[in-house]
């Protein structure tokens, strides 16, 4: 299987454009599963603390052969870790559980109501200037937010809810004009996008799934990257075989026109999405 090796570019980075997460994959599972989906051909590894299931994602990519040069790898420090001495601390236990010198993308995992963002940013800046990870970001940060954190730091990425029935044309306009990733995360929308009438109608066109049209449909814009989870071998190759169809620009404005109010992860600290 190919085109692992499609990129977008961001900040002169080469970031291979279609990921694989590992939200609620644990113990072996998680293991076997990024091997797997590193063997299908993603070069995009996502996983955080809070998933606790960083060392068996390490041992997936070690158990995979591919070389560590090959793969973008990201993890994230919780929301309620945030203070310089706790990512300090937390960075490195990350880089011990997942068994790598470096990361890819070290992210602060949403927002933290109770430490200054200046100081988690200046302390995730700190972890970039000395090579432990090569580029910084945020997770769960609104537009307005998003902006205040790139007035502070480098920001490289903002990884967000994102799938055809919620908009993020605010986040994006930002994430355009300062150069800045945004990663989608559940772009299958908690498996809501699989019934969709009109997204089946459009896979049914193209001898595909109402997925694989959610993912193509995220693919085609600028400075977007979704990586889907999937627990299967079979929905892993699923979500990969989207490079191969194109959406005709009347099925993508059929897709933006969907309701996008849908939002599934609300926890009780996320931010105000309308700063």
């Amino acid at each position: 299987m190919t085109n692992g090796d499609e990129a977008v570019e961001v900040q002169g980075t080469r970031v291979p454009v279609l990921g694989f997460g590992t939200w609620l994959i644990t113990g072996a599972d998680a293991a076997e599963a990024v091997r797997d989906a590193l063997e299908i051909g993603y070069r995009q590894i996502d996983t955080a603390r809070a998933y606790e299931n960083e060392r068996e994602v390490g041992r997936g990519i070690a158990d995979s052969g591919v070389p560590r040069e090959e793969i973008f790898l990201t993890t994230k420090v919780p929301h309620d870790e945030a203070t310089a001495d706790e990512v300090e601390r937390d960075a490195e236990q990350s880089l011990e559980r997942l068994g790598v010198d470096y990361l890819d993308l070290l992210l602060l995992h949403w927002p933290s109501p109770d430490v200054p963002l200046e100081e988690t940013l200046k302390a995730l800046t700190a972890i970039r200037a000395d090579g432990r990870a090569r580029n910084i970001g945020v997770s769960n940060f609104p537009a307005g937010l998003l902006e205040q954190a790139l007035d502070i730091a480098p920001v490289f990425c903002n990884q967000v809810e994102y799938h055809p029935f919620l908009s993020q044309e605010r986040l994006l306009t930002v994430a355009r004009e300062k150069d800045v990733l945004i990663t989608a995360y559940s772009p299958l929308a908690h498996g809501q996008v699989p019934d969709d009438p009109t997204l089946n109608r459009i896979g049914d066109d193209h001898g595909k799934t109402a997925g694989q049209v959610a993912l193509r449909w995220l693919l085609d814009q600028d400075h977007v990257s979704p990586i889907p989870k999937a627990s299967s071998h079979e929905r892993r190759v699923e979500n990969f075989q989207v490079f191969d169809f194109d959406l005709t620009p009347q099925e993508r404005q059929e897709i933006d026109a969907l309701p996008k109010d849908v939002r599934t992860a609300d926890p009780p600290w996320a931010p105000d999405w309308n700063a």
